[in-house]
Parts: C-alpha cells; sequence; structure tokens
C-alpha cells in the first residue's frame, strides 16, 4: 500500500524536520556581542548546553559557568583565562571551508574561491576575484563572500569530553589552513 502524496502538490504544506542536537559538546569563541556590536576577546569564550562539560571546561580553563541571553541550545558559557587550548584534531576531515555570502538569512553564494559548492552550480566558476585583497574587499563592503571555516577537535587535556566546534570567519586563518590540512594528511593520524 502506497502512502499519501499529498506533499507533492503542496510541499509548502509539509511540517519542517525538527533540528538535530549538535554532534558536539561545545563551541569555542573568540567574541561575543555587547550589546549589538561585536566585541573580541583575548581569552576563549566557551558555550555549551551540558552544566558538566561546562564545569569540566571551567576547570581546567577557569572562569566559571554561567547561563547567557541566546536562542541557540548553547545556554551556558565559560569565559575562561585561556588565550590558549591544547587540542586534538582527528584530521583534515574535521576541517571544513568555504567562501560564503549570506543575504537577509538566505545563503547566495557557497564556493572554495574558485568554482560554486551547491548543487545547482557544483563546478562551475564563481567568479570571485583571483586576487586576496579584491576578496577581503567585496566581503567587507558585502558584495562577495567571506571565509567559512568550521573546526572540530577534542581538549588535549580531556579528549573523552567529547568533540567541540570552532568556527571562524578569519581570512588570517583561512590563509594558513591548507598547512595545517597537509600536516595532518602527512602525520596520517590526530
Amino acid at each position: 500500500m502506497a502512502g499519501t502524496r499529498i506533499f507533492e502538490t503542496d510541499p509548502d504544506a509539509m511540517p519542517r524536520q525538527q533540528r538535530r542536537a549538535p554532534d558536539y559538546v561545545g563551541r569555542f569563541r573568540s567574541g561575543r556581542l555587547n550589546g549589538r556590536r561585536p566585541e573580541s576577546l583575548s581569552e576563549w569564550r566557551v558555550t555549551t548546553a551540558d552544566p558538566d562539560v561546562a564545569s569540566a571546561v571551567a576547570g581546567m580553563l577557569g572562569g566559571s559557568p554561567q547561563e547567557w541571553d541566546t536562542t541557540g541550545e548553547d545556554g551556558i558559557e565559560v569565559l575562561t583565562n585561556a588565550d590558549s587550548v591544547g587540542i586534538v584534531i582527528d584530521g583534515s576531515d574535521s576541517i571544513e571551508s568555504r567562501l560564503a555570502h549570506w543575504v537577509n538569512g538566505k545563503l547566495v553564494h557557497e564556493c572554495d574561491g574558485v568554482e560554486f559548492l551547491d548543487d545547482e552550480r557544483r563546478g562551475t566558476p564563481c567568479g570571485c576575484p583571483s586576487l586576496l585583497a579584491e576578496r577581503k574587499h567585496a566581503a567587507r563592503n558585502e558584495a562577495g563572500p567571506k571565509p567559512d571555516v568550521r573546526l572540530r577537535f577534542r581538549l588535549a587535556d580531556d579528549p573523552d569530553l567529547g568533540e567541540f566546534r570552532f568556527v571562524s570567519s578569519s581570512w588570517d586563518l583561512l590563509r594558513t589552513l591548507h598547512l595545517v590540512e597537509n600536516d595532518l594528511d602527512t602525520a596520517g593520524a590526530p
């Protein structure tokens, strides 16, 4: 017996899938919003939904867990005393990078710097400037994509705590990321 096919004729009526719980235990952040203005931090800020993870991070890196105002699930933050942290990256597949341009909450351009990555245009030239300075200028003027780097890692002092995530739009990180990926591929181990 076949199921109903009502959503073929009215796809907008289909209920949206529930958001999956993240596959990481927390996020490392290098900044925060102060009112409506972004603020860089000199020490790491870690956010999580798990009070046990927050306590463990505070025990290793200093700071104390506290609630923070967010619409996400990671409602506990720890403003650590650590400006550096030992991490374990399991392999180059723990690093994702792309250039992305969002307009009004919609991803309008996703590329690797040379070709589009989205399903409709995958493999076709993206039209981004070839020079890094021109790319940065276009992104700064909201006329082009900026880096979107996502790193999954574990803490060297407690790898069993689980995987953390770090997301960055830093051009400096993007410029050196290939070196880290090459080192991981050469090592063939975490």
